[in-house]
Formats: C-alpha cells, structure tokens, sequence
C-alpha cells in the first residue's frame, strides 16, 4: 500500500461517493470526528463504501447539529477482494471481535459463524459483527468489506460448500509439516483444477473451536473433495490466535500475498 495516507481519519459511508457530492453523517461519526478528534469545517476525511473506491473529502457543517462531508476526488480505486471465505465456531465477545477485525485485516471476502459440537458460544450478534468490521476496515485501508452470514450448523455449512471451492482444513491432530508448503504443493493442484483464474483462486478457510471438531466433524470433512487438511503447528492455539495464523498461511501459500 505504497503513499497511503495514514494520518487523515478514515470513515464508512453507506452512500454513493462521486466528486460534487454531498453526505450526511451519522451522529455517532460525527461525535467522533467534532467532539472526540476536534475536526472542523474544511478538515480533511478520506471516505469509503466498498463500492466506488476511496474519496478524499472535508468535513462540513450542515446545520446547528447536523455534519457532512463534501467529496472532493478519488484517493484509491476500488480493487477487487479476494474470494476467501472463513468459516468458524463463534466465540464470546472481545475474542469474537478480535478474531472478526483480524480476519477483515487478512482479506477474507465473507465471514460464515458454523454451529459445530463444541461451539461454546452459539448465539451470535449480526450488528455487533458487522460494527467490528467496519472499524477494522476504517482503521487498516481496507476498501471492500466482508459480507456477514447467518450462523448454519456445521454439516449445513460444509454441504452448502461449491464443490469446486478449495477448503483449507485446519485440525489439530494433523500431523505435523510445513503447511505453507503443503498448500503450495496440494491447494495450487486443486486450485488449477477448477479455477478459471489461479490468480483469483476460490478458497475458503475452516477452524474449530476451542474444544476441537467432533469425530463426525472430521469425518465429514476429510471425505470432501477437494479439501486439504493442514496443520497450525506444533502448539495448541486459541480460536482467535489460530484464525491469524491460519490466514496467513493460506494468504502466503495460495492468496495475495504470493
């Protein structure tokens, strides 16, 4: 990300961003730009939606209590996210919502919350997801924003699956190997195989919870096709500290890191 600006506050809109255009903002963004950050009319602000790229912009103050933004020009054209979805086993507040901000820093496309066995927190808050995605997405440069799935039981999830999708299997009880070098050598073979584009390759990213996948769980993954199963190391990981490493192993060996 060369020449990015990383010192003018960023924010998500959820409107059309064109040069000449006008757009209100939300009270709490304008909280926090006027009370939080002291801006005034005329400070700069970069502005995205996930749609039209990023637009440089001004704050301006459209009545007593009413702030907006005036867009001025495109910063960053929009760029087209990777297609990695990342499946996972809810967790319990402030674990959940790191593991949701890493996972938005890391290029996932969709996030996908699965009802396995041992899942210890089954309840799941759409809005507050989706809160932390756009912070992370305001605060790392991120252009297109994740969707947010519904929680599926796990076999759901899985049946629901492409077929010509990769699934990157993360198990603990794997035996040891440099995953990196197992997802160049096994996922670039699936990946050429159904991809009409390797460059663009359709991956997804599976890990459990904390207890572990049941037996029937493992099962049911290992018998589908074009699923390769990796291990995360020699050491046990939490939840949240495996969805770091577990993206970036498959960023490095088959996403945009290559």
């Amino acid at each position: 990300m060369p020449n990015y600006d990383f010192r003018t506050p960023r924010l998500f809109v959820d409107h059309p961003l064109a040069s000449g255009h006008g757009v209100p903002l939300l009270p709490p963004q304008s909280h926090y730009l006027v009370d939080v950050l002291r801006m005034k009319a005329g400070d700069g602000v970069l502005s995205f939606n996930g749609r039209d790229g990023e637009w440089r912009c001004v704050l301006a103050q459209l009545s007593k209590k009413l702030w907006g933004l005036e867009v001025n020009e495109q910063s960053r054209a929009q760029t087209l996210p990777a297609d990695l979805h990342y499946l996972f086993a809810p967790l319990k507040r402030a674990r959940l919502d790191y593991m949701v901000q890493k996972a938005v820093e890391m290029g996932v496309s969709l996030l996908a919350p699965v009802i396995t066995r041992h899942t210890q927190a089954e309840r799941v808050k759409f809005e507050r997801i989706r809160a932390n995605v756009i912070e992370a997405a305001e605060q790392c440069g991120v252009l297109a924003l994740p969707d947010v799935a519904e929680p599926v039981a796990f076999e759901r999830a899985i049946a629901a699956l492409d077929p010509e999708r990769l699934l990157v299997f993360c198990d603990e009880t794997a035996d040891g190997g440099n995953p990196v070098a197992i997802l160049t050598a096994q996922g670039l073979r699936g990946v050429a195989a159904t991809a009409a584009d390797a460059r663009q390759p359709r991956l997804a990213v599976v890990v459990g919870p904390e207890g572990g996948f049941s037996e029937g769980e493992r099962d049911m993954l290992l018998a589908r096709k074009n699923t390769v199963r990796i291990s995360l190391g020699p050491r046990i990981l939490r939840a949240d500290t495996a969805a770091v490493a577990a993206l970036t192993v498959v960023q490095a060996a088959l996403g945009d890191w290559r």
